[in-house]
């Protein structure tokens, strides 16, 4: 990866194809820890480009476990992650509320990195195993609409760059990819990204990517989630083309609440805040999740509108399909165990 290297220490940016062969190397056993810490830090200084994101995407998930979905209209809802906000696992408890409204939906995630719970840790205390095979999750995919992909356990192969990451200490390309790496070939999606900066870049992403149409969103307070607590900035995907969008909560007949009403806590907390918002109990926490379910429900075409979305949100958790989408996902994780 010299040349590529010598290059982004230029300034210069990288095509795809020289992304992905730079991507390649990181790869190889043979390329040493200081060369991959040297070449994420110059493009991190440069500013990453769609055409870097996508062809570093490109090489990840061709490493990644392979998984034929039996269903074409699949989406994802992962966030970057890094907001720092240590807010309760929104994105974790919209999919179940997206999958109640009969829109599959390949949860990508991973154990916490900058908040107090990741995706995969409540999750894991919910009951729901982390290591489904690819067979297990077609088959979840086709009979619940929800399916979880953790992502050390489908990523096996980027241990050895996720130890030249974990040496540098600092953010970098691999912390904006997370949600475009999911190994389901994905329809549609909604990203979420603290970095209000590479709101359009990331829309760009999707677009090069294949995805029909999709949202990508930066909340108010800079959250990787839509907030109730004021303007979130959206880059709307539709037929390649990308428009923006403000949207505040009051646009869709939500009430403005501070970010500091929707902070979790551990596992424990945070589960007991999943479950009572997918057993229809009235709070913030379940306004949130409506806001981020029905922006995903537009984002798949499933509603013509958010405020669509919103009330599709609310009958999945009224009618406890989303609750039944989780329950019956803890159930096949708790016949998996038996069975070993």
């Amino acid at each position: 990866m010299k040349k590529e290297l010598i290059k982004v220490q230029q300034g210069l940016h990288l095509t795809e194809q020289e992304m992905m062969a730079a991507s390649e190397a990181m790869f190889d056993e043979r390329t040493n820890n200081e060369t991959i810490k040297t070449f994420l830090i110059a493009l991190k200084e440069k500013g990453e480009t769609a055409d870097e994101i996508v062809g570093l995407v490109k090489v990840v998930r061709k490493h990644a476990m392979q998984i034929n979905s039996p269903l074409q209209n699949v989406m994802d809802n992962c966030g970057t992650g890094g907001d720092g906000s240590q807010s309760f696992n929104i994105s974790t408890c919209s999919a179940f509320v997206i999958a109640g409204a009969n829109v599959p939906i390949a949860k990508h995630g991973n154990r916490s990195i900058s908040s107090k719970t990741g995706s995969a840790d409540v999750l894991e205390h919910l009951g729901v195993r982390l290591d489904f095979t690819a067979e297990e999750v077609s088959n979840l995919l086709k009979k619940n609409n929800i399916a979880f992909l953790f992502a050390p356990h489908v990523h096996p192969g980027i241990r050895k760059v996720m130890a030249a990451r974990k040496e540098l200490g600092v953010p970098t390309i691999f912390n904006l990819i997370g949600p475009l790496t999911n190994p389901v070939e994905l329809d549609t999606q909604l990203v979420g990204i603290y970095r209000r900066d590479m709101l359009h870049t990331m829309a760009e992403a999707l677009v090069r990517l294949g995805r029909r149409k999709g949202v990508v969103i930066s909340g108010a307070g800079h959250m990787d989630e839509a907030s109730l607590e004021g303007e979130n900035h959206l880059a709307v995907v539709e037929d390649g083309q990308i428009h923006s969008v403000i949207l505040k909560p009051e646009d869709v007949g939500l009430t403005a609440v501070s970010n500091e009403k929707i902070r979790g806590g551990g596992p424990l907390d945070n589960a007991r805040i999943l479950k009572s918002v997918l057993s229809g109990e009235a709070s913030v926490y379940r306004d949130t999740v409506l806001l981020n379910a029905g922006i995903a429900l537009f984002a798949h075409g499933s509603a013509s509108s958010i405020a669509e979305g919103i009330e599709a949100a609310k009958e999945s958790i009224d009618s406890q399909s989303a609750l039944n989408r989780l329950n019956d996902l803890v159930h096949y994780s708790n016949q998996k165990e038996l069975a070993q």
